[in-house]
């Protein structure tokens, strides 16, 4: 028993000692002929841990070296080696001093273990002549930082001389077909380690000079959008290179060309531009600004070049370049004009843009619209400028996806010339009558001190749009009183109300937005109307004429913030002389504390003797009360102490005066009187 149990003992030490050996997972065999110039590294990952090592001849390392010509067996001391080692495989193809193997790229040597491998292909060639890598499958290139789907991706760079430029990163399954080089080349290849990927995916061809850094070709046989960058990029294109971008297109479709993002090196000689050669263009090779609109439109394939200069030594600058190609086919209305008749308009600019614009950045993978001024000179965003007739049309499958933004300023310098004229604020028919939906329309309306602006609404009148009484019209206005220290935002108000009228100080920008279709139904039934007026004391005062069969809602503005401190609003209601108009505050008192001076509510029928109704800040408002003149509803601001505003709202309902039977009874009765004292009169006279 003492003899077996010993042997246990000594059977448990044997396995926990050998527990604590570094475990050693399979061995690999990697043999290296001269003659392909191939160099194997093995190199560690960040945080490897200290018991992961490879193991070769009872000696652990860090790092692995395999030269031309060795034959090397190795393993690793740990499990999952792929989380801590990585390969580098580098061949070495000197097309200078002998003959180069053309041809389809192999993934050399065999039987590598499952890291993370890079191939290299460093190719010294001649800038006399020029390199061809042609792919199966194509690729897409990548802005720096971007993976690709299967971490699969090739990386090119061009060598000339002792200067290297990258050309760019690449995944696959993309447009790019062949990239034509100058000189050398140094292709590498990222396989993630799980990858099954046996081939390169490449070959190499010799060519003539290409007499450029390099030449990229793009095959697009469908709809779609690519996007491509300079070399180098986001870093400098090389100073006074030269390289092009070659798209071959079917007949059939039509290709844009949008620029995202660029910038301009400082040049001392020659000028930065960029050149398309498009075949059947009578003016080959068109040159453009990078600042410019790009072509847009053209009818299959076509070549765009890029062109640096000398760059000032001091200051060189930055030429760089990223860009859009989209593909799509004829839009069965390209050849729909629309006439925009500006020419009787003045100080007006009309853009026809995407939803959002400007704020949004459509994405690249979005649908393209376009709006075109000629066949070739279209873009996402178009603007027209007031005094011209336009003909234009639209590039795009889903017309609802575009907008109409105006703008239009009216100003008024001297009062005389400009007090009895009356300016309509209505959307022009030249506006109307595009199959686009119109956004906002805003009217800037600018008058110096002593000049006051006055907006009617004649027929319609107007609604102030508050939380008890919404509009819901198809359009809305949105008015706004600014001068440079200060900005009311008067309100939002629509067609259909009581207002008739709002005087106001200081420079007013209107906005009309709509809402959904209706707009094109009721834009015939505009009627607003502005004009110059003299100056008036409050901030802005409004007239109002309540209907009889509903509840008119007032509110002060800048709801919900407050007005601002000192500031004064009026309103001026009508109450027709068969007629009673019934006031009440929503509140019972304003709820602000004054920091400084004093914040009232003001209230005076305009009849002869009137008492007037003063309320202070710290005093109850008014009870509710009918009203049976016209009167003023006044609202004056202290500076309130911070976190309290200002904001008040009332509402008028407007009903006929009904007749009291009091009175008439006391009229009876007052005339029975007098009757009875006229009988006895007469009986006293006549005895």
């Amino acid at each position: 028993m003492a003899a077996g149990r010993a042997l246990a003992a000594l059977l448990a030490a044997l396995l926990a000692a050998s527990a604590q050996l570094p475990r050693r997972e399979a061995s690999f065999t990697i043999s290296l002929r001269a003659v392909d110039n191939v160099t194997v590294t093995i190199k560690p990952r960040p945080s490897v841990p200290p018991s992961c090592r490879i193991h070769v001849k009872n000696v652990a390392r860090s790092e692995l070296r395999i030269k031309p010509g060795n034959s090397t067996t190795f393993g690793f001391t740990c499990r999952a080696p792929e989380k801590y080692f990585s390969m580098e495989i580098e061949k070495k193809i000197d097309c200078v001093s002998g003959p180069c193997p053309f041809g389809d790229v192999h993934l050399y040597p065999p039987g590598l273990p499952r890291l993370n491998r890079t191939f290299i292909w460093d190719v010294k060639a001649s800038t006399k002549a020029g390199l061809e890598l042609k792919f199966t499958p194509w690729l897409k290139q990548i802005e720096p930082g971007e993976t690709c789907p299967d971490s699969l991706s090739y990386n090119i760079n061009s060598c000339i001389d002792k200067a290297t430029v990258n050309i760019g990163t690449f995944c696959r399954n993309g447009s790019v077909s062949r990239v034509k080089l100058l000189g050398g080349v140094i292709m590498a290849l990222h396989l993630p380690w799980d990858s099954p990927l046996n081939t390169s995916g490449f070959n190499i061809a010799n060519r003539a000079s290409i007499k450029r850094l390099c030449i990229i070709e793009s095959i697009l046989k469908e709809e779609s959008s690519i996007t491509l960058m300079s070399p180098n990029y986001p870093l400098g294109f090389p100073e006074d290179e030269l390289m092009t971008w070659q798209f071959v297109v079917p007949s059939n479709m039509r290709a844009s060309v949008f620029f995202h993002n660029y910038s301009l090196s400082n040049c001392e000689r020659k000028e930065e531009r960029v050149e398309y050669y498009i075949p059947g263009s009578p003016s080959n090779p068109e040159v453009f600004k990078l600042s410019d609109s790009q072509p847009a439109n053209i009818a299959g394939s076509f070549n765009l070049s890029l062109q640096g200069c000398d760059q000032d030594a001091q200051n060189p600058g930055i030429l760089r370049l990223l860009f859009q190609v989209v593909v799509q086919h004829p839009q069965v209305d390209e050849n729909v004009t629309h006439l925009v008749d500006l020419s009787k308009e003045w100080n007006m600019t009309v853009t026809i843009h995407f939803e959002g614009w400007p704020i949004r950045t459509p994405l690249m993978s979005e649908p393209i619209c376009l709006i075109c001024k000629d066949p070739r000179n279209c873009d996402r965003a178009l603007t027209l400028v007031s005094g011209a007739i336009y003909k234009i049309s639209f590039l795009c499958k889903d017309l609802s996806r575009l907008r109409i933004t105006a703008e239009k300023r009216i100003s008024c310098v001297d009062l005389r010339w400009c007090q009895r004229k009356i300016y309509s604020l209505s959307v022009p028919n030249a506006i109307t009558q595009l199959p686009i939906r119109l956004h906002k329309f805003i009217w800037k309306l600018l008058a110096p001190d002593l000049i006051n602006i006055e907006i009617t609404s004649p027929s319609l009148k107007l609604q102030q749009h508050v939380p008890e009484q919404r509009c819901n019209t198809s359009y809305s206005y949105s008015i706004v009183s600014a001068t440079p220290e200060t900005e009311l935002n008067v309100g939002v108000f629509c067609p259909g109300g009581s207002i008739e009228k709002i005087q106001m100080r200081n420079n007013i920008t209107i906005s009309l937005k709509t809402f959904g279709k209706g707009f094109l139904n009721e834009s015939s039934h505009q009627d607003l109307k502005m004009s110059f007026v003299p100056h008036i004391k409050d901030e802005c005062t409004f007239t109002v004429s309540p209907d009889p069969k509903a509840k008119v809602y007032l509110q002060t503005p800048n709801w919900p913030y407050g007005l601002p401190p000192y500031v004064s609003i009026s309103w001026y209601i009508l109450v027709p002389s068969k007629q009673v108009a019934h006031l009440g505050f929503s509140k019972d008192r304003m709820g602000i504390v004054c920091e400084t001076g004093r914040a009232y509510v003001n209230l005076k029928e305009e009849t002869p003797g009137a008492e007037e109704t003063v309320r202070r800040e710290d005093e109850l408002l008014p009870q509710p009360r009918n009203m049976y003149h016209n009167f003023w509803v006044n609202v004056s601001n202290c500076k309130p102490v911070e976190r309290t505003q200002l904001t008040l709202q009332f509402q008028v309902t407007s009903a006929d005066k009904q007749i009291d039977l009091g009175v008439i009874f006391a009229v009876v009765a007052g005339a029975g009187v007098l009757t009875a004292i006229g009988l006895t009169v007469c009986c006293v006279k006549k005895k």
